[in-house]
């Protein structure tokens, strides 16, 4: 259009003699004629312009219809979004089915379409995945009226953590050079002499772990509280370590450092999958970090190892060597604790 308005213009030039267009002359009526023209030609360029905004805004030229994100309530993780043609695509999305009262009525949180684009479902809305494939679809249209139909695909989430689960029993692995025979397993009352029986470690066998579930991350980890309800007995273990049993100093030595990994009262949890660990934190900010591991026997190295009979907390320790009290008991639960099994059964 440009192009061809100038030559327009150009051509109601008069020409001289030797063939040169003479509108650009300063003398008399050419000037005229030739700012006459310039305006012309302006306003022929506005209109252009203005057709070519009109039919951007309208959307003539989009044939775009695609979803771009999504997210449901409850929603762990990402959507996997994927065009198959022009007329079909796939969305997987994993869902926590155990938060979700009806999967009949699931709710669509958000929804971004390519431009101008629309969906047969808005934010806010719901979709029903209670059929056996666990699947919906979603329409999206262009401007133009063409669609693409997506069937989104829902995974079943359900954070095995949530709901209560009692603590059966206390096992280390500890001890200096265990290269040497100074390793050992333990659970913490075989050596029920090396704690006050008021407030023993046994004294968490009857506790009973609740965990509940309070949001995903987009990343897909796992948040919430974990009551520790002291049990019938309403007491916690002090985990005092006896002077009796202490060669060093034969001064009680409170190891709560090592075992209140899990929290009194109310804590907060926080599970990583792609890490593995359950981190939990205490009303003072003390974080403690585990794993959550299956039945099975674990083998320590040395021909030592750990048999879980149901699943356990487990949680490393460390310690210190100290070869001068190595083969004792002062060694396995004060100085080189290396791993705490807290060993738990979920109820129901």
């Amino acid at each position: 259009m440009k192009h061809n308005s100038f030559t327009y213009i150009s051509s109601l030039l008069p020409r001289n003699p030797r063939g040169f267009r003479s509108g650009f002359n300063t003398h008399g009526r050419p000037q005229a004629i030739l700012c006459t023209l310039l305006l012309l030609g302006s306003l022929l360029l506005s209109g252009c312009v203005k057709d070519m905004q009109d039919e951007l805004n309208e959307g003539g030229w989009n044939h775009e219809r695609s979803i771009l994100s999504l997210k449901f309530e409850n929603q762990v993780g990402q959507a996997v979004i994927e065009r198959i043609d022009n007329s079909t695509g796939e969305v997987r999305v994993t869902l926590n089915v155990g938060a979700i009262d009806d999967l009949s009525k699931v709710t669509l949180e958000s929804i971004i379409l390519s431009y101008q684009g629309t969906a047969s479902v808005a934010n806010s809305e719901t979709l029903d995945f209670s059929n056996p494939e666990r699947k919906a679809d979603i329409t999206v249209t262009s401007p133009l009226g063409e669609s693409r139909t997506y069937t989104v695909y829902v995974n079943e989430f359900r954070e095995s953590l949530e709901g209560t689960w009692k603590i059966n029993n206390m096992v280390v692995y500890g001890g200096t050079g265990p290269e040497y025979g100074g390793g050992r397993v333990y659970g913490l009352m075989d050596k029920s002499w090396c704690w006050y029986p008021d407030y023993s470690p046994a004294k968490e066998y009857d506790n009973s772990l609740t965990f509940t579930l309070e949001s995903i991350s987009d990343e897909g980890n796992t948040m919430g509280t974990c009551v520790n309800d002291a049990g019938p007995d309403g007491k916690y273990a002090d985990f005092i370590f006896k002077g009796s049993s202490n060669p060093e100093t034969h001064q009680d030595v409170d190891k709560k450092d090592y075992y209140r990994r899990i929290p009194e009262g109310e804590s907060q949890w926080l599970r990583n999958y792609a890490a593995g660990t359950i981190t939990f934190t205490d009303q003072n900010g003390r974080v403690t970090v585990c794993s959550l591991e299956d039945a099975g026997t674990y083998d320590m190295g040395h021909d030592k190892a750990v048999t879980v009979p149901n699943q356990a907390f487990l949680f490393n320790i460390g310690g210190v060597d100290d070869w001068t009290y190595i083969f004792t008991d002062y060694d396995v639960f004060v100085k080189k604790t290396r791993k705490l099994f807290i060993m738990v059964t979920k109820e129901g």
